[in-house]
């Protein structure tokens, strides 16, 4: 029978009682799509081909000698987990479009996807989400990217070792158009932090029964359906047992100075003292550094980062509509949006982001978030998200405005902030914080079964 994606339990995926289509899925599944893999050293390269036969090949003996399966990802994971030695290097291939082309598909084959936004690529599809015009994106992104070879390790070694490697076999026809490198950060508690300085990534869907069994879930279920994530790969030997994910790259520059700015600015337009000065940047984030959420706590808390709760009883008063994660994720509504978040954060800087230093002292570019994310729909869930909810002022409420973060496009209303945490006097109107968050370029991509890849 074909995997029911449906299913709401989460994936015992070393069950006795698993089914032989689930096995093969799990065998012939990427890994760092189902569960994240460790990826605090990342390499991205951008690749084009040219020759149909030569590129095949070259995905050939990638998938076949340096890629792993999502089953031995999760059988590392365990066995790290009881003390039996490290994991091995992660290795991912995602294929755009005019990939899938330029390696032999015909315009009808990829017509095949059922994702329109998939079929158009990226370029294509900056007026639905307010992207800068292509023109102004950086070079490697201008240009035609058929595949993203993404290599991910906790240490800095094995992924340079690797990198030399693949590109080492990558055939004389095929350029390398542009590579990122990104490299995690954590605050003093080893949380995973972005360059604005706050906790990230911690609400995550989650499809594995491994992930979801450690977590409380009192208000809010983490646990999502492969649904969410997974959809049959169209080119495989069998699709009804071969699955992929719709991939989403964005390179997004962060203005560090002018948000630390803005959040000073913030404070003292609603006349925050003391402590109470770190409630200007949550209300735009939505959780304090520390990653408390701002809808329970009017400081922050300290100790493991909070998951397990909603926004229903919240009316604005305590975390604005417009807060970043109350954006991108309301909870209440729209589990179907969720998108499985696997970015990292890229360039140098001489501060420390979780410092007090003054925003004079912080990064105004060159730093930021290689955003990258898995969907079953790009139409349904990455677009959806930005277009629907974090570049639209009105959601949920009217004039709440956009997102602070990544919310893009003309920010012409007026916005008001609680005064008070919890209480509802509101400020003043006044204008929404400006843009610091550029996104820099881009593609859409398809990380294929290992079936598909091995079998080119």
């Amino acid at each position: 029978m074909p995997v029911d994606l449906t299913n709401e339990r989460p994936l015992a995926w070393d069950s006795a009682a698993l089914d032989a289509d689930t096995k093969a899925m799990l065998d012939n599944l990427q890994p760092n799509i189902l569960r994240a893999h460790v990826r605090e050293h990342l390499s991205v390269l951008f690749v084009r081909f040219n020759d149909v036969a030569e590129g095949r090949a070259f995905l050939r003996r990638l998938a076949t000698t340096k890629m792993k399966s999502a089953r031995q990802h999760l059988q590392e994971i365990r066995d790290f987990g009881a003390g039996r030695g490290p994991g091995t290097p992660y290795v991912g291939v995602g294929i755009s479009k005019a990939g899938y082309r330029d390696l032999g598909h015909s315009v009808e084959d990829v017509r095949t996807f059922d994702d329109p936004v998939f079929r158009d690529g990226m370029k294509r599809r900056t007026a639905e989400v307010n992207d800068p015009p292509v023109e102004e994106w950086e070079r490697t992104y201008q240009r035609e990217i058929h595949a993203v070879i993404l290599i991910g390790d906790a240490e800095g070694g094995p992924v340079d070792r690797l990198r030399e490697e693949i590109l080492g076999d990558l055939p004389e026809s095929a350029r390398l158009l542009g590579e990122e490198r990104g490299q995690g950060m954590r605050n003093p508690a080893g949380d995973g932090i972005e360059h604005f300085g706050y906790v990230d990534g911690r609400s995550q869907p989650l499809f594995v029964k491994d992930e979801v069994d450690k977590e409380p879930k009192k208000h809010w279920d983490p646990a999502f359906p492969l649904s969410n994530v997974l959809v049959p790969d169209p080119f495989a030997p069998n699709p009804k047992r071969h699955h992929g994910s719709y991939l989403v790259f964005r390179k997004l520059e962060q203005n560090v100075r002018a948000f630390k700015e803005i959040e000073r600015d913030l404070a003292d337009s609603l006349g925050l003292k003391g402590a109470d000065r770190e409630r200007a940047g949550a209300m735009l984030v939505g959780r304090f550094k520390d990653g408390t959420p701002l809808t329970l706590k009017s400081r922050p808390a300290g100790g493991p980062v909070a998951n397990d709760f909603t926004f229903d009883a919240d009316d604005g008063s305590k975390c604005p509509f417009s807060g970043h994660v109350r954006k991108t994720n309301p909870r209440s509504f729209g589990r179907e949006v969720v998108m499985a978040r696997r970015g990292q954060t890229y360039g140098e800087r001489a501060d420390d982001p979780w410092d007090d230093s003054p925003p004079e002292e912080r990064p105004s570019g060159e730093v930021g978030l290689l955003f990258m994310a898995f969907n079953a729909s790009l139409l349904g869930q990455f677009e959806f998200m930005q277009q629907t909810w974090a570049n639209n002022p009105d959601f949920e409420m009217p004039a709440t405005g956009h997102d602070p973060v990544i919310g893009q496009g003309d920010r012409d209303i007026k916005v008001r902030f609680p005064k008070v945490w919890g209480k509802p006097e509101m400020s003043v109107p006044q204008p929404q914080v400006p843009q610091t968050v550029t996104m820099k370029g881009g593609e859409y991509f398809f990380a294929p079964s290992l079936a598909y890849l091995r079998n080119l």
